[in-house]
């Protein structure tokens, strides 16, 4: 694991980072990404575009298991390709290995349209309920995050690896519940981070804290949050409240001496803004990362209240997230215009907490 001094020399050398979650507009979720029947170049590259000409520098990308499983020379060969796309606009993204959210049943194959009206419906957690709990395939977990990891460990158009996000999410949606979820999870992420570690990759490690008001007080964390405090090389955080709500948190975060992401935020309808939190991102030497980008098929310009009642009707009176239309139009030119103008202006110095 880095040292703190290591943790900040190679944050140091970092842009101050903005940037979005990103998924095609042409994909529903993580499959149709990447699996190589909708695999989307012209696409991705027309989106990113749009993104290098806000300033923005870098994307947080989620991968799944799964598609390692089907084809694995296929995905690092797009990878590959979609790491040759974002370099060509200046873009370094950060992977994510699994991911706790939505679906916990997934399928690989062609995907489920959306379902109308609802917020991230096609969504797959990684690895899922069953492969979660079956001990007996864990090893095919270990083999994909080794040779994920180990085959870009050195890849310099690579930012950074989010290896499990949200672990200790109980799935969301109208989803059943995973049963003893949190307890199965904290079983596996050590063992995650150890098999990223494991083929020394240049680049950080992280898993970000999203829920809880205390994260500076490692007494009150879970096993889950313990673990990815423990063991984050630079350590993230997400936050979908008020402006004063992402200033406390990024405080605690700060509190561990070590350079701090916030890999999930901007949720206009619940009071997280790029208005109210990038220019506190900004100020506080945090690298920011919204959810949402381009609008499309994950359709999460509706809110999370959409799962009980879908916008079939009217749309919402304001988009949830999202940066762009489908045509590359701002959703809201006045927020385009703040992220090229943060992204454009000196990086400031880390604050002192987080030198300790």
């Amino acid at each position: 694991m880095w040292s703190k001094a290591e943790a900040h020399a190679w944050y140091d050398q970092q842009p101050w980072l903005v940037g979005a979650n990103y998924n095609p507009a042409s994909a529903i979720n993580q499959f149709e990404m990447w699996q190589a029947e909708t695999w989307d170049p012209q696409r991705i590259d027309q989106e990113l575009g749009w993104a290098q000409g806000i300033g923005m520098n870098t994307m947080r990308v989620y991968l799944h298991n799964m598609l390692w499983e089907d084809d694995a020379e296929g995905l690092k060969r797009r990878m590959d390709e979609f790491l040759t796309i974002a370099a060509r606009h200046n873009i370094r993204p950060m992977f994510v290995l699994f991911d706790s959210c939505w679906d916990p049943n997934p399928v690989s194959g062609p995907q489920r349209p959306p379902i109308p009206g609802v917020h991230n419906s096609g969504w797959m957690q990684a690895p899922g309920a069953a492969r979660l709990a079956d001990r007996s395939q864990h090893g095919k977990l270990e083999a994909y995050v080794k040779d994920v990891v180990g085959h870009f460990a050195e890849d310099d158009r690579v930012l950074a690896w989010d290896v499990w996000n949200e672990p200790n999410n109980g799935g969301g949606g109208n989803y059943a519940p995973t049963p003893n979820k949190t307890e199965l999870v904290a079983g596996l992420l050590d063992d995650v981070f150890e098999w990223a570690r494991s083929a020394d990759p240049e680049q950080p490690l992280t898993s970000g804290l999203w829920i809880g008001e205390t994260w500076d007080k490692v007494e009150t964390l879970d096993p889950v949050e313990r673990i990815q405090v423990a063991e984050s090389d630079v350590n993230s955080f997400h936050d979908y409240n008020w402006p004063e709500q992402f200033e406390r948190r990024a405080n605690q975060m700060l509190s561990y001496g070590r350079p701090v992401l916030c890999t999930e935020y901007m949720a206009r309808g619940n009071g997280s803004t790029f208005d109210g939190s990038l220019p506190i991102g900004k100020r506080m030497n945090i690298g920011m990362v919204n959810w949402g980008f381009v609008d499309g098929k994950s359709q999460t310009r509706l809110p999370w209240d959409s799962w009980k009642k879908p916008y079939t009707f009217d749309e919402p009176t304001i988009w949830f997230h999202e940066v762009f239309r489908n045509d590359g139009t701002p959703y809201r030119t006045a927020e385009t215009d703040l992220i090229r103008r943060l992204a454009s202006e000196p990086k400031v110095a880390q604050t002192v907490a987080a030198r300790r």
